[in-house]
């Protein structure tokens, strides 16, 4: 099986629970974008480098299952809008099989 249920509520409050594919190397925000859960131009826009801060999300749970913050990803937030304890850029967040489950609400726009 290739596929993980993560649940993410978009920045009006819906909830959509999805399939996100563990074996093409998506990362989270990947995945958002796919499934055009945020308006088009207001998520990703460094293109997943860590340097924009545009595809914040907070995690709901599974903290303890997700990577390690990197120093760029830590250094980002530091800058960024809105950034609560369980904020992370889901650009950083590799789909793998370990977060099956995950629930995730996509931050503000920081505009």
């Amino acid at each position: 099986m290739s596929d993980i249920k993560i649940t993410i509520i978009d920045r009006e409050g819906e909830a959509h629970t999805i399939d996100a594919p563990t074996d093409m190397n998506m990362n989270l925000m990947e995945v958002i974008r796919s499934y055009e859960l945020a308006p088009e131009g207001t998520i990703g826009i460094c293109g997943g480098m860590a340097m924009c801060a545009s595809c914040q999300c907070y995690m709901l749970n599974l903290q303890h299952m997700l990577p390690e913050m990197s120093i760029e990803e830590e250094d980002m937030l530091d800058q960024a809008f809105l950034v609560e304890d369980n904020s992370r850029l889901s650009c950083q967040i590799p789909i793998t099989h370990e977060l099956e489950g995950l629930e995730v609400k996509i931050a503000p726009a920081s505009e």
